[in-house]
């Protein structure tokens, strides 16, 4: 039996079924697997754990793969995507418009995130027809609760780093009016998913059981697709969450966002690769962005 660590992006949530759902099927274990799932404490915990060799897989959104890029660091593949973005109240959308001071809250307000946030803002105004200043775009770090925080505090004017599988879909559950601003409505690369992460030096210790990992994770991303009354069975008593009708809905979307063939693949990305780099934001050499899919001897 192989002890394998897991290190998610946030806290649990039904994004991560597939790995649920193979702890509790004990489809893991028959594939010689003791998968150990931890919740961190910060956003980017499991970068510094995987580099330190604290951990064996790390999953987080792709664009984490250059913004916290290290020569060890090798991508598995994606294994859920879904629309994101910045989410605007309805009746403030003429507010965007007119260029007026916008607060936004996000759980995440740094340099890296607030260049984004303003890029998806600003190329949807270009293509709408409209100025937007930087000076009037304020981001507020508060937590991931978006549409409570807006509900709240009626100044925050939108959310940034929405999923649609989350706020759009509680979002059409509360009647909570808004402009999703994605992929679809702002010309920028999707970067909403989440990707599994490794190093070299796991490859090379654990690189067979890696194999095993993706094998399970996609049979099961196939079966809870299949079954989605079970998905909802599995999550809530592994989680221990309660039980809902929005948590329901969440895990109806989510699960049809699910991939079911995870593999590197270096050309899924490279839009946003540019993206970033278009914004000084990250800068890698060929080399350095070729290695991150190439996964020698597996």
């Amino acid at each position: 039996m192989t002890n394998i660590k897991i290190a998610l992006e946030w806290f649990l949530n039904p994004d991560h079924l597939p790995m649920i759902a193979g702890i509790v099927s004990g489809k893991y274990k028959e594939n010689g697997i003791d998968l150990e799932i931890i919740q961190p404490t910060e956003h980017y915990d499991g970068f510094e754990d995987l580099k330190n060799g604290k951990i064996d897989i790390h999953c987080n959104e792709p664009l984490h793969l250059f913004e916290h890029h290290f020569d060890e660091l090798k991508s598995m593949g994606c294994f859920f995507e879904t629309q994101g973005g910045v989410m605007i109240r309805a009746d403030r959308v003429e507010k965007l418009k007119a260029n007026q001071p916008l607060k936004i809250t996000t759980p995440a307000a740094n340099e890296v995130t607030n260049k984004i946030g303003f890029e998806v803002l600003k190329r949807y105004a270009q293509k709408e027809g409209f100025e937007l200043s930087r000076e009037n775009v304020t981001f507020v770090e508060t937590d991931f609760w978006h549409i409570n925080n807006m509900k709240k505090d009626e100044s925050f004017d939108g959310a940034w780093l929405c999923f649609y599988n989350f706020e759009g879909i509680e979002a059409e559950f509360k009647g909570f009016e808004n402009l999703f601003i994605d992929q679809n409505l702002s010309p920028y690369p999707n970067f909403s998913a989440l990707e599994f992460m490794t190093t070299d030096a796991v490859i090379k210790e654990k690189g067979e059981s890696l194999c095993k990992f993706l094998e399970v994770t996609n049979e099961m991303a196939k079966y809870l697709q299949g079954n989605i009354e079970d998905a909802k069975k599995i999550f809530y008593e592994y989680s221990s969450d309660k039980k809902s009708e929005l948590m329901d809905k969440i895990i109806e979307d989510t699960i049809l966002r699910l991939k079911t063939d995870i593999k590197a693949d270096e050309k899924k990305w490279l839009e946003l690769y540019k993206f970033l780099e278009e914004l000084e934001l990250v800068k890698l050499t060929d080399k350095q962005y070729n290695t991150i899919w190439e996964i020698k001897g597996h």
